[in-house]
């Protein structure tokens, strides 16, 4: 009988005892020739299943979850404890109409101040062109949103032409802009525009319905087995305030990478550094707001997939609480680590479209209790009181584990400045089984992919699918439903340790990612990529956010010696958006100096002044 590793109750685990172990992973970074001979071996029946074990049991999987025994009781989906109102916030009604909700975020924000905004010079102190921007652009007629759309268009085209090819869009219909332009032009010529989005662009990830796009998950088959015939719940509330949607964004195939390599359509590179990622799975729609085509994209996130890029491109990206944003007419309604969110070039960006979506299905509102949603109050001194009380939770040992000092040395500077400007407290927090959370977190999200594709492998698609998915597929097979048991009572374990931690404190910190954006290898272009050490370092902070359910956002603080961004990442309690927000606008201001142009950016504005 093998040795047998028993976990204590985890009522009984002493938090203060807690020792950091490093994450190590065993596994090969292949491209080219030497993938596609790996996914050819791993596919091999018997050998193939040897060849994953050996991998899994390098990395320890099977002694976190086969040979440990876990007396909690599983929790199949976040279930979170009842939570204290936040203070200090406007309450949002989510049966409302989505414009009105926009109209009450609206005034929410500091005063809009024109002549600020629209004086000096962008190429010596850099702001991207937000929301409000456009709005008295629109409202001025120092534009029009057919002039906008004619110049994004041109971009988007030119970008369809690139070699090698590095689409921002799957899916873009010229015509379906213009038409939806013309009609806010007139809405703005008649005095009646829809909201504060009318004539805002947006770029739609390609898991989530737009209609009339397909939805392919940048796979070149899924349109064949699920048409899309309508737009989805989220897609729908910013239409009805207004919003014209440019088409449908790249991405990582079906978001099962962290990197945004896709040899299908080609890879979106990233805005500050060609010849690097944007990170994924959300990988141009953070391409598309930091080229400053777009003010806000939608992406989807199940692990990290809007945090991660917008880390590593420069710009906010908020994963809200699970069950906040209806999933219906996404390719991963259904999960139970996915959500919805926005990835925009500023923190009040991200409040606009946030308080446009947001709103729980019949069912969450039912299994979940969501708090009432709110946001806070950025235009009166009642944001700069609350952030005076804020406790910030700090793992130092995990917090510096990251793959260039830079990384943690600039959010260390960033938590300074929080205590010497507004009072925040950092408290020193320890996070028990990070390694199991990870584990928890690869089991739940690799075992609900496989339920949603495993219909479609008897017809052959499976073999359409890139090679680093094939490659991901084929470890999802090796989960039992064990396994997948034994991940759910981890997840009771973890979410009871974040609780506890959040007596303690209001808002954890972490930086979003543990590396800044990888270099493309050449040979990853044409047969893809996996390289997990990278993934780790991608991944490395992110995990509670999906597998709890928790809410978190990214904001940029900076930049490495080589000039690529880094960002900063705030969890929160469960339901707590509007905290993290706060102390997020308080980030933004304090770091808005630092802020650079990126190499590929596109001042859709100025151009349509001249």
């Amino acid at each position: 009988m093998g040795k047998k590793r028993v976990m204590l109750p985890v009522e009984e685990v002493d938090l203060t005892a807690v020792k950091y172990e490093p994450e190590v992973i065993q596994a090969p970074h292949l491209t080219g020739y030497w993938l596609k001979l790996f996914v050819k071996i791993v596919e091999t029946p018997l050998i193939g299943y040897l060849v994953v074990q050996y991998l899994k049991k390098q990395n320890k999987l099977s002694e976190l979850l086969e040979d440990t025994v876990i007396p909690e009781r599983p929790m199949f989906k976040p279930e979170f404890p009842p939570q204290e109102p936040e203070a200090g916030v406007v309450l949002l009604q989510e049966d409302g109409k989505p414009e009105d909700r926009v109209q009450t975020a609206l005034n929410c924000l500091p005063h809009y101040d024109p002549a600020s905004c629209w004086t000096g010079d962008m190429n010596i102190s850099f702001r991207y062109w937000k929301i409000r921007d456009y709005a008295y652009a629109y409202r001025s007629r120092i534009s029009t949103p057919s002039m906008v759309a004619e110049r994004i268009i041109s971009v988007m085209e030119e970008f369809s032409n690139k070699n090698p090819p590095a689409p921002l869009l799957i899916s873009f219909n010229a015509e379906e802009v213009r038409k939806q332009a013309v009609a806010s032009t007139q809405r703005f010529e008649e005095g009646n525009p829809l909201s504060i989005l009318d004539g805002i662009f947006m770029a739609i990830k390609d898991d989530i319905d737009c209609y009339p796009h397909p939805s392919n998950g940048a796979t070149t088959w899924y349109h064949e087995v699920r048409p899309v015939k309508k737009d989805a719940v989220c897609v729908s509330k910013l239409r009805s305030c207004g919003v014209i949607f440019v088409g449908k964004a790249n991405m990582h195939e079906l978001g099962m990478g962290t990197t945004g390599n896709n040899p299908n359509y080609g890879t979106t590179r990233n805005p500050h550094a060609l010849e690097r990622y944007t990170g994924g799975s959300s990988s141009a729609p953070a391409a598309i707001v930091a080229s400053g085509l777009c003010s806000a994209a939608l992406g989807t996130d199940g692990g990290g997939s809007v945090r991660i890029p917008s880390s590593l491109c420069g710009v906010v990206g908020l994963k809200t609480t699970f069950g906040r944003t209806d999933m219906t007419g996404s390719l991963c309604d259904g999960g139970t680590v996915e959500i919805i969110g926005p990835l925009a070039s500023s923190v009040e960006d991200v409040m606009l479209v946030y308080a446009a979506i947001l709103g729980s299905s019949h069912a969450d509102r039912i299994s979940l209790k969501p708090s009432l949603p709110s946001l806070p109050k950025l235009s009166s001194d009642d944001s700069s009181n609350a952030l005076g009380s804020l406790r910030l939770g700090k793992y130092t040992e995990w917090f510096n584990d990251v793959y260039s000092t830079d990384i943690s040395d600039k959010c260390n500077d960033v938590l300074d400045l929080l205590s010497k400007n507004c009072g925040c407290k950092t408290v020193e927090i320890a996070i028990p089984e990070l390694h199991e959370m990870r584990s928890a977190h690869l089991v739940s999200i690799g075992s609900e992919a496989l339920c949603s594709l495993n219909p479609y492998y008897a017809d052959g698609k499976g073999a359409k699918l890139t090679y680093d998915v094939r490659t991901n597929m084929e470890l999802f097979r090796t989960f039992t439903a064990s396994d997948y048991v034994a991940a759910q009572r981890l997840r009771r374990r973890l979410m009871y340790y974040h609780m506890e931690i959040f007596k303690k404190v209001d808002i954890i910190v972490t930086p979003t990612t543990g590396m800044t954006a990888p270099a493309i290898p050449p040979s990853a272009l044409k047969f893809g990529e996996t390289n997990l050490q990278v993934t780790g370092y991608l991944m490395r902070f992110i995990i509670a956010g999906n597998l709890l359910g928790l809410p978190a956002i990214s904001i940029p603080v900076g930049y490495d010696r080589q000039g690529l961004p880094i960002g900063l990442q705030l969890i929160g309690r469960p339901w707590g958006e509007a905290s993290i927000l706060c102390l997020a606008s308080a980030v933004e201001e304090l770091c808005a100096g630092s802020k650079k142009r990126p190499a590929s950016f596109y001042d859709i504005l100025k151009a349509n002044q001249e």
